[in-house]
């Protein structure tokens, strides 16, 4: 090699003849203080002395921080075995699911049909916002909604896939989120015509929407086991003013139905009594309110500990 040492800026060189033979390229480290070289028995085994010659080299000095004389290289090379052995038993234990990549190709087209469809209706919504102005607000329903449907109702899967064991979220929030927007969607603006004009879905649409463009497409990747950092922190991020922005725009919804719901009567409940008492649909939805912010804090609860988990320090393992 081309050094600086004793005799300056030299070619320097050694040669040893080892006892038996080694492999034919060895593996070289260079770093700032030395060079590293490792040079690889072709057969395992011990070795009575290093070299061919049983007196040692005078420039040869051995390392005893790496040293290791029979007895100890017999111990380490058991407990490599034992080591081995033991993985192997445990991984013996563990049952091969034979569905498992077919049920990661199924939860991955899952995620990716979900994201398309929220990625249509925010572009959609934008494209119109930008060209319409506010009189987008007031036909939005009537120009998104069918994917909206689309994906609310395949959203259902979610608890599904929650409750069979297919993904390890908690069932409560998935519950929470989806039975929570399918009732503001399908009872209080698809139910109403009246409802179906209001600027109202226009926000209401945009921020689910929006939430959902980071959350597919970060667990569709978590499937195959990719992690891609900004995708990750946008996923735990977003969610601190979206969930609650949407959630306002919900009751803003709820609040504005109550009183149609009132007049027309629908889904109220008539019981045959003397008294002739009915059940108002409008007292349900002023109890839903309650429900609605309570919900928001269980799934806030849930996110935030999730954010701590993917983006808080990492605890150092102690050895």
């Amino acid at each position: 090699a081309q050094g600086h040492g004793a005799k300056g800026d030299n070619i320097y060189e050694f040669q040893i003849d080892f006892l038996e033979a080694v492999e034919p390229k060895p593996r070289y480290k260079v770093t700032q203080r030395q060079l590293n070289i490792t040079v690889q028995k072709k057969e395992s085994g011990w070795w009575e002395r290093l070299t061919k010659q049983e007196k040692r080299p005078l420039f040869l000095a051995p390392d005893f921080d790496r040293w290791l004389d029979e007895s100890d290289a017999e111990l380490e090379l058991r407990e490599k075995e034992e080591e081995k052995i033991n993985k192997m038993k445990i991984e013996s234990r563990v049952p091969k699911d034979p569905f498992k990549h077919l049920k990661k190709g199924y939860l991955v087209i899952y995620n990716l049909v979900q994201f398309l469809g929220f990625s249509w209706i925010f572009v959609n919504m934008t494209v119109r916002l930008f060209i319409l102005g506010k009189d987008s607000f007031y036909d939005t329903f009537h120009t998104i909604a069918d994917m909206m449907f689309f994906c609310q109702t395949l959203a259902l899967m979610e608890i599904l896939n929650s409750l069979i064991g297919l993904v390890r979220s908690p069932l409560i929030p998935a519950v929470i989120q989806v039975f929570g927007r399918n009732f503001i969607l399908f009872v209080v603006l698809g139910s109403l015509e009246e409802m179906q004009s209001k600027a109202v879905v226009f926000f209401v649409f945009y921020f689910w929407s929006i939430a959902e463009l980071f959350r597919y497409p970060f667990y569709m990747l978590s499937c195959i086991g990719i992690e891609w950092k900004p995708l990750t922190w946008l996923r735990y991020t977003t969610w601190i003013p979206l969930y609650p922005l949407g959630s306002l725009a919900e009751a803003v919804a709820v609040v504005q139905s109550i009183p149609i719901f009132s007049e027309t009567g629908k889904f109220s409940l008539s019981l045959p009594n003397p008294l002739n008492v009915t059940i108002q649909f409008s007292f349900l939805l002023q109890a839903y309110l309650i429900a609605l912010f309570l919900g928001l804090f269980i799934n806030f609860r849930h996110l935030y500990k999730q954010r701590r988990k993917h983006l808080g320090p990492k605890k150092r393992k102690m050895k």
